[in-house]
């Protein structure tokens, strides 16, 4: 097993290669397939979501703890930002670390002014050999929120929508009972949505601790109207509560369709990537991924759960991207310099709407780069998939980013085998 890094600083270039663990792990939210499920549309809104991968909400309080760990850091050994550790020597650590605990790859990416670091350790798929890169693609999942909310963004800024516009103005009758909620409120998953893609499989398991039944689940076909039958099917909670919604965001999908005649797909590349300059996106709707690529497995206690099936229209406009860390770097770093909607509706999108600190398609993570005195933050998000974590963030002049993502999920118990801060906390002091 490999780890490999490439460092640029203001005066050097140098490539490292070294021995690494033999499998990795990193951190991504983890939760048990439930003990027992319902297809009841009357399920109790408040029950706990169990289908792992369905939620963004611990992986996001991961990345935030993350950040408040590497702001300690500098402030323990009472050091200037950016000198508490040796920035690269930190990075590889991470990077063997996480794989020597589980997971199969992972990949990451720096950029300050000061560094251009990007680095990648493990194999490409558990059951293949070639070394994971830098350069390789990844499901990116949740990731793909921001993108969403920058595109509905630009209708605001076009004046074709403000963000107070409901369902009912856009697409009359999609949600009979809900046709009052906003943008805002979909954006920030305060509608009172439930998930949606929780109830999906839910609503068709018939055991819950059958991880063939679940892997077929995944794999099957779905439609932006599947995902809307099964919300209004359901319970809403009360109108300003935070409740992640995979379903929030199809719904601001079918939204941007409707309303300029284009397929997400085609607003993402025409929008997002192309002014980015994102050349290794993709929105796939059917199993399968590009090459090269990190493939997605999930250990799930006593072996592997194979996910070359897994089929992207179960998260569709809430999840489907596929990206490289080069790309969401790209992405964060133009969204905050004004290159893809107005700076002051980004600076909407970065102001937290809950108390659990997400905005519009985004969330905050403490920057350690700042003074306590004048304390600054990370803008962006992770993505969950089944079988795979990615977080992508930038500071807010749009001067420095990470991105990472690493394979082989532990979606088989709440404490997974490896821990997503150990990539992040290196990352986020590297740019320093």
């Amino acid at each position: 097993m490999r780890t490999t890094s490439t460092t640029t600083n203001k005066t050097t270039t140098k490539a490292k290669t070294a021995a690494a663990g033999s499998l990795s792990a990193l951190l991504t939210m983890t939760l048990l397939l439930p003990t027992s499920a319902t297809a009841a549309p009357t399920a109790p809104a408040e029950e706990s979501n169990d289908i792992p991968g369905i939620t963004s909400e611990e992986s996001r309080e991961q990345v935030q703890r993350a950040g408040e760990q590497a702001l300690e850091d500098v402030r323990i050994k009472g050091t200037p930002p950016g000198q508490a550790t040796p920035a690269t020597d930190a990075l590889d650590h991470g990077m063997r670390q996480v794989i020597a605990d589980g997971a199969i790859g992972v990949s990451v990416r720096v950029n300050s002014p000061g560094l251009t670091w990007r680095g990648s350790a493990g194999k490409r798929a558990v059951d293949r050999n070639p070394p994971a890169g830098w350069q390789d693609a990844f499901r990116a999942a949740s990731n793909t929120k921001p993108m969403i909310a920058t595109l509905v963004l630009q209708e605001v800024e076009r004046g074709a929508w403000t963000l107070d516009t409901t369902v009912d103005e856009v697409l009359p009758g999609l949600l009979p009972e809900h046709g009052d909620a906003t943008l805002r409120e979909l954006l920030s998953h305060t509608s009172g949505m439930p998930n949606g893609t929780t109830e999906l499989l839910l609503a068709q398991m018939s055991d819950p601790e059958d991880w063939d039944e679940f892997r077929g689940l995944i794999s099957r076909d779905y439609s932006q109207q599947d995902h809307v039958d099964i919300v209004n099917a359901f319970p809403w909670t009360e109108r300003g509560q935070f409740v992640y919604s995979n379903a929030g965001y199809v719904v601001l999908g079918m939204l941007l369709e409707a309303q300029t005649g284009r397929s997400v797909e085609q607003l993402l590349r025409e929008r997002i990537w192309s002014p980015a300059g994102m050349r290794h996106s993709a929105y796939p709707l059917n199993p399968g991924m590009p090459n090269p690529a990190l493939a997605e497995d999930a250990w799930i206690g006593d072996g592997w759960l194979g996910l070359r099936g897994f089929d992207p229209d179960l998260f569709r406009a809430a999840g489907a991207v596929v990206s490289t860390t080069g790309d969401l770097n790209s992405f964060t770093r133009s969204l905050v310099n004004g290159a893809l909607v107005d700076p002051a509706l980004v600076q909407e999108m970065a102001t937290p709407v809950t108390a659990e600190g997400y905005g519009l398609g985004v969330y905050l993570v403490p920057d350690p780069c700042s003074s306590p005195e004048d304390p600054q933050w990370f803008i962006g998000h992770d993505g969950a998939s089944f079988g795979t974590l990615s977080v992508a963030l930038t500071s807010a002049d749009g001067t420095r980013q990470i991105s990472l993502a690493a394979t082989g999920r532990d979606i088989s118990a709440i404490e997974p085998r490896w821990d997503l801060g150990d990539v992040i906390v290196p990352a986020l002091l590297a740019t320093c």
